[in-house]
């Protein structure tokens, strides 16, 4: 797993001894979830010996939680922030589309863009609205296709 500023985007996949660890160390973590707390102090020991401890905000625990709970299901993990600038490619990859379609996409205004020199670079964050947009679209198709199908009394429940 890597947390990058998504400038280089390693994703590494976490292996089965990682996926158990992330597993048992989610669980643990997981009872220690509070809605009403600002910020958690945890204990850091290294060898053994070492130990110090630190106070992360409440949102970052949470975080932990969800990254640990996504390794232990075998998934990688990369954080991104919502302001970073992505390569049409990194783009791409994270829309599970080509680098042609996308690029389209973007010359059509479907997406905002700006050009660094004669690359295009998108925000994350505008990404991802269009990426909630198209899902929210699909979705309603998807309802619609199912009142139908119940309609036309099609052996759906």
């Amino acid at each position: 797993m890597t947390l990058s500023t998504y400038q280089s985007s390693r994703t590494a996949v976490p292996t089965e001894e990682d996926a158990t660890l992330a597993k048992k160390s989610s669980q643990t973590l997981a009872s220690y979830v509070r809605d009403n707390d600002a910020y958690r102090n945890i204990k850091v020991v290294q060898d053994n010996a070492i130990s110090e401890t630190v106070t992360i905000p409440a949102a970052a625990f949470h975080l932990l939680v969800d990254i640990l709970t996504q390794m232990a299901k075998g998934n990688a993990v990369t954080l991104i922030p919502v302001h970073a600038e992505l390569t049409t490619q990194e783009a791409a990859d994270i829309l599970n589309v080509s680098r042609p379609y996308l690029v389209g996409l973007l010359e059509s205004g479907e997406m905002p863009y700006r050009k660094v020199g004669t690359r295009r670079r998108m925000r994350y964050q505008d990404l991802l609205s269009y990426k909630n947009q198209i899902d929210t679209l699909r979705m309603q198709a998807l309802d619609e296709l199912t009142a139908q199908a119940q309609e036309l009394d099609m052996g759906y429940e």
